[in-house]
This record gives structure tokens, C-alpha cells and sequence, in this order.
């Protein structure tokens, strides 16, 4: 890509640890900019991200952020975590400062196809189904965004028209001018209102996935979501219903009937872009699903272990119940739960587990004594403090056919560096019971 910001100074506010800033930093420093990282932790927390940067021209500020640093830049790239509302942000806009997002510079720069997938839950699955679907059809194809996988890696990979799928959290869509070509709403449910003023607050930053399409775009929206189906009146591009009540998963590999809405809307894209039946048919059938959800880890002793990291709200953690249970009618589940509060509501995740006699672990975080206050009377649980004892416990108190899954129903950030940390050290727990 040609070198348009050789020379500017550029800030990267916030480095964090899923690997966006690292990203972002390579991408401006292949550019010739004057990189300048800056990041409320410290570079103790931050030494993973930062030996990935190893030898590069970075200059950082870490442990705080000054006001002089976002005064002086060309260009402000803020990390998705950062809220619009942080004092520096506001300052350089105040002073005209450009301010941009890894999702907001992709568009800009791209020139991209752009199919965005966004909603409360099943953004990943159906994101990487999409992907899989129109690999049939298409050569020049790309996955990137809330997925893992950073935007930055892309821009110089990625030529005019080539087509990108992205999965669009609602962190992401915060502040964007521009929708994708093809823009994708799973559904709506209560999230992160630690940090939104309440749901329509939300609901608003989703509504940018279709706010600045065009008749020639598209919209393809849950029909069995009241929220969703109620965004039809809101567009000025073709709308497309799609509906979970018409798929079938009996061939597939993926499981839960969460799942039907997800696999309807991959389906309701690929046919739209072209992708002919049969093709469909036969890629449906071979799509294993994204990895963290509900994902099988192993079966020891008889007992099976499940990975469902990313079921970071309660009614995600409800829908993996209910999968679980219809899968294996006769098996016991040890629900290894808990962790930092996010502003939901745990009442109906509480009743699913008392209805299903789940047995409760609950890992140490607010979140935790929110699912307590709820459980008051409830004999079938036990509280841990690391997620070593959690899988321990499990595994001692679980017989053979039962199920240990974590699906935690919170943020991670008390005791993991993310999520998909707290995934990995669940595996790392299971694996040493082998």
C-alpha cells in the first residue's frame, strides 16, 4: 500500500493484548509514520504485546496518557475498548485532531467488498460460516474484525473489490461514518451495559452496521428478533428477512437451536451473492464452527469437557444449557461460571439452572455474587478461586456421561487477559487431568 502517512505522527491509543495495537503499530511503522503507543497499563502488563513490537521505531507512554501526545499527532487510532467519551479523544477532536478506529481506517483505505456481521451473540459463528459458504464461489476472499483477527493485517493484502467478511462488535461500530455493502443483525439482548447508558444506547451504536447504507446495499435482518426485524423501517437499502425456524442442523456439525438463526443467515448471503445450492448443501455439512464455542476440549474418565468461553451473557450461557441438554438428555452439567459484572440480568440464566439441576462453579468476581443472589437457596453449588480448582472440582464431583462446560455468563478481566485466555487455561486445567 502506498505510504500515504510516511512522515505524519501517529499515537496508538491503547497497545492492549488482542493483538489490534500490535497490529496497528506494524501497519504505521511499515508506513514510515513517528509511532507513538500509549496505554493506561503498565509495559509489565503489556511485555507480550510489546516483544511482538521488538525492534521496531516505537516510542511509548505507558501507565497513563497525556494530554501534549493526542495535541501534537496527525492522526489518534483508538483502540475499540477506548470509549468516544475519554477526555483525550475529546480533546483532540476539539483541536481537530484526526481520530480513527482499525474498522473506520479499513473502510477508508480498503476499497473493499464489505459484508458486516454484527449482533449481541452469534457474530463469530455466523461471520465464519458466511466466510465458508462463499469460499465456494469466491477466490479473493478475507475474515477479519471482532473475530481476531485485525484489520491492519489486512490492508495490504487486500485490492478494490475484493470481498471482506467482518464481524462487527458494538465497541467497533462506535463513531462510524460509513456501513458495510452487506450488513448483518443476529439479534439483540442485554450486553455490556456497564459501559452504555442503558439499551437503547446500545441499540443505537448496532444500528451503524446499516445507518449509512444505500439502495444499493443490503440488509438482512433476524425475522424472529423483535428488536431486529423492527430495524427494517430505519434503512434506505433492500432488506432480507431471515428465520432460524426454517433450518434444519440434523447434518451439520455445529449443535443448539441458538444455531438455526446464525446458519439462516450464512445461507440468506451466500444465495444472495450467488453462491448456488448445492454448493451451499455440501459446505454446511463440513463447517466444524468457530473454535471457544462450545467447543469439545476432551472426554476423561468418562466425563466430557466443553469450551464455551465466549458466552459472555447469561441468555448465551441459557441457549448452551438447553443445547447441552437436548444433546445429552441423560448427563449431568457443571457449569463453571462467574466473573466480571457487565450490567445484565441474571434471573432467567438462574431459573434455567435450578429447572435443569445444573450444578454451579463459580470462578471470583462480581458478576459471581450477582449469580449468587439469585441462586439463595440453591444446594447445587461450590465457589473456587482459580480455574484449576474449578476444573478439579469438577471433575471430582462429575460422574461418567456427565458434562463440565465453562460458559461463564461475564467478563474475564479480573483474573484473564481476555476471554480467550480464560479458554485456554480452562484446556490447560482439563488437559493435565489426562
Amino acid at each position: 500500500m502506498e505510504q500515504i502517512y510516511k512522515g505524519k505522527k501517529v499515537v496508538i491509543m491503547g497497545l492492549g493484548l488482542h493483538g489490534g495495537g500490535v497490529a496497528a503499530a506494524k501497519f504505521f511503522c511499515g508506513q514510515g509514520s513517528e509511532v507513538l503507543v500509549t496505554d493506561l497499563k503498565t509495559k509489565d502488563q503489556l511485555a507480550d504485546s510489546i516483544e511482538k513490537l521488538n525492534g521496531l521505531p516505537i516510542k511509548y507512554v505507558l501507565g497513563g496518557h497525556y494530554q501534549e501526545d493526542f495535541l501534537t499527532a496527525d492522526l489518534v487510532v483508538k483502540n475499540s475498548d477506548v470509549p468516544w467519551s475519554s477526555p483525550y479523544i475529546e480533546v483532540a477532536k476539539k483541536h481537530n485532531i484526526e481520530v480513527q478506529t482499525d474498522i473506520s481506517l479499513f473502510f477508508k483505505l480498503s476499497g473493499a467488498f464489505i459484508i458486516g456481521v454484527t449482533g449481541t451473540k452469534g457474530k463469530t459463528t455466523t461471520s465464519s460460516l458466511i466466510y465458508h459458504l462463499l469460499k465456494t464461489k469466491f477466490e479473493n476472499l478475507f475474515l477479519a474484525g471482532n473475530i481476531g483477527v485485525s484489520t491492519f493485517d489486512l490492508l495490504n493484502k487486500v485490492k478494490a473489490g475484493d470481498r471482506v467478511v467482518l464481524e462487527l462488535s458494538s465497541f467497533e461500530l462506535e463513531g462510524l461514518e460509513v456501513s458495510p455493502n452487506i450488513a448483518v443483525i443476529t439479534n439483540i439482548m442485554q450486553d455490556h451495559l456497564n459501559r452504555y447508558s442503558g439499551m437503547q444506547d446500545y441499540i443505537e451504536a448496532k444500528k451503524n452496521v446499516f445507518k449509512f447504507q444505500n439502495s444499493n446495499d443490503a440488509l438482512f435482518l433476524n425475522q424472529d428478533d423483535l428488536i431486529v426485524r423492527q430495524f427494517c423501517d430505519e434503512t434506505k437499502s433492500k432488506v432480507i428477512f431471515f428465520s432460524g425456524k426454517e433450518v434444519n442442523l440434523s447434518e451439520m456439525k455445529i449443535f443448539g437451536y441458538h444455531n438455526k438463526a446464525n446458519v439462516a443467515a450464512a445461507i440468506a448471503v451466500a444465495k444472495f451473492l450467488g453462491v448456488n445450492e448445492s454448493d451451499i448443501e455440501k459446505s454446511l455439512k463440513t463447517f466444524s464452527g468457530p473454535s471457544a464455542r462450545q467447543e469439545f476440549v476432551a472426554e476423561v474418565n468418562g466425563i466430557k469437557y466443553f469450551n464455551d468461553t465466549t458466552a459472555t451473557i447469561p441468555e448465551a450461557v441459557v441457549a448452551a444449557i438447553d443445547a447441552f441438554s437436548l444433546r445429552f438428555s441423560v448427563a449431568k452439567i457443571f457449569l463453571i461460571c462467574g466473573g466480571v459484572y457487565k450490567g445484565v440480568d441474571y434471573l432467567q440464566m438462574a431459573e434455567k439452572i435450578k429447572d435443569k439441576s445444573v450444578f454451579v462453579i463459580l470462578l471470583p468476581g462480581n458478576a459471581s455474587e450477582k449469580i449468587k443472589d439469585h441462586l439463595l437457596d440453591y444446594k447445587n453449588i461450590a465457589e473456587v478461586s482459580s480455574m484449576q480448582e474449578a476444573v478439579k472440582t469438577a471433575s471430582e464431583l462429575a460422574k461418567e456421561g456427565d458434562l463440565v462446560v465453562l460458559s461463564p455468563a461475564a467478563s474475564s478481566f479480573n483474573m484473564f487477559k481476555n476471554e480467550f485466555d480464560r479458554g485456554g487455561q480452562f484446556i490447560k486445567a482439563v488437559k493435565s487431568l489426562e
